[in-house]
């Protein structure tokens, strides 16, 4: 246990070093430093409780990783985040139990966790307060995560790793099975059926597993553009100013923009370009998508391309491949195009040309 504390402080305190210093580091990057950095301290505490008590305090990571990741996702994620003072409130809980537990100097002991001595409340309270935060956190950072994705359908036309950030909703799934995970180990260590220090060595385990996807993925993640980014506001439809015959103007001139002017063969394509070619702001162009033609821009856009595709596989005089085809006809690299074009033909590109030759 304690040369695997010590390895989480050297990984964690090295990575914060390695996100500080990264050249054009984003509000994100010293945040998931000083998450790092914290996490750091954590495992440092760690080793030096067995180092001096023989054994692990009350302590838990979870009060820190559940508003850390919360804030992270949020720095990503929207436009007008900036990190103030009152918002390290957050950590209270994490620093309140921490400071209070190194006083007392309180013992992680399943064995006396219910025993109703002088420290009992504040047992109780620890325990309700990790349950709370991870009931209230985990769903926010999902949500968030969930709301931004689907908001870049309404954006792009091709949704590229860096802006998708499938990464940060891979570590929030993970996580929250890792505390359901630990949670259930807790309680069956609590009836003797395990060690009753398993569930801190799986805490601990899981916690430099993360740390390990954070600075990895945490370094190799770009500032995301702003115009990208999740709104303070949205305009919601059933509130529109928009009468019938001003949505059904708006859908012409949209049909007419991709099918004249062949928009969807520009893999850079986005809805501020359409917007402007079209001069219609752009929450009008999301909306009419939405409700007069039933797909988000994202559908909308790869529609034609796809049709496009289907069109140069028919053609028997075409000698381009099909990875060539897909560029051709409008897509940014060649994984978006063979998952785009089997979500909506069922079929693979290749196997599309082979039922064509049936």
């Amino acid at each position: 246990m304690s040369t695997l504390v010590w390895i989480g402080f050297c990984q964690s305190f090295f990575a914060a070093i390695l996100m500080f210093t990264k050249k054009n580091n984003s509000m994100a990057d010293r945040i998931l430093s000083g998450w790092l950095m914290l996490l750091a301290i954590d495992f440092l505490s760690c080793a030096l409780n067995y180092q001096f008590f023989d054994r692990p305090l009350l302590i838990s990571s979870f009060l820190l990783f559940n508003p850390a990741l919360y804030l992270y996702i949020c720095s990503l994620t929207k436009i007008e985040f900036k990190l103030r003072w009152f918002q390290l409130l957050h950590l209270f809980p994490f620093l309140f139990f921490g400071i209070y537990t190194y006083i007392l100097k309180l013992p992680f002991s399943l064995d006396t966790f219910f025993v109703k001595d002088q420290n009992y409340i504040f047992r109780i309270f620890f325990a309700s307060a990790n349950i709370v935060s991870w009931l209230v956190y985990n769903p926010l950072s999902l949500i968030l995560v969930h709301k931004y994705r689907m908001h870049l359908r309404h954006e792009l036309s091709n949704i590229e790793k860096n802006e998708n950030i499938g990464w940060v909703l891979v570590v929030a799934i993970f996580y929250v099975v890792y505390c359901i995970i630990a949670y259930l180990i807790t309680v069956v260590a609590y009836f003797d059926v395990l060690n009753p220090l398993t569930p801190h060595f799986y805490n601990y385990v899981s916690l430099l597993v993360l740390v390990y996807i954070m600075s990895f993925y945490g370094l190799r993640q770009k500032e995301v553009s702003k115009h990208l980014l999740l709104p303070e506001t949205s305009v919601p439809y059933k509130n529109s100013s928009l009468t019938s015959e001003m949505k059904e103007n708006i859908k012409e001139k949209i049909i007419i923009y991709f099918e004249k002017e062949n928009a969807y063969l520009n893999p850079d394509l986005n809805m501020s370009m359409v917007s402007k070619a079209i001069k219609v702001p752009k929450y009008q162009i999301t909306e009419v998508l939405n409700t007069e033609i039933g797909k988000n821009f994202f559908q909308f856009a790869n529609m034609y391309r796809i049709e496009a595709v289907k069109k140069m596989l028919s053609n028997s005089n075409n000698k381009f491949s099909i990875e060539a085809i897909g560029y051709e006809c409008g897509f940014s690299s060649k994984s978006s195009f063979f998952t785009v074009f089997k979500n909506m033909t069922g079929k693979t590109p290749v196997s599309y040309r082979q039922s064509l030759s049936e």
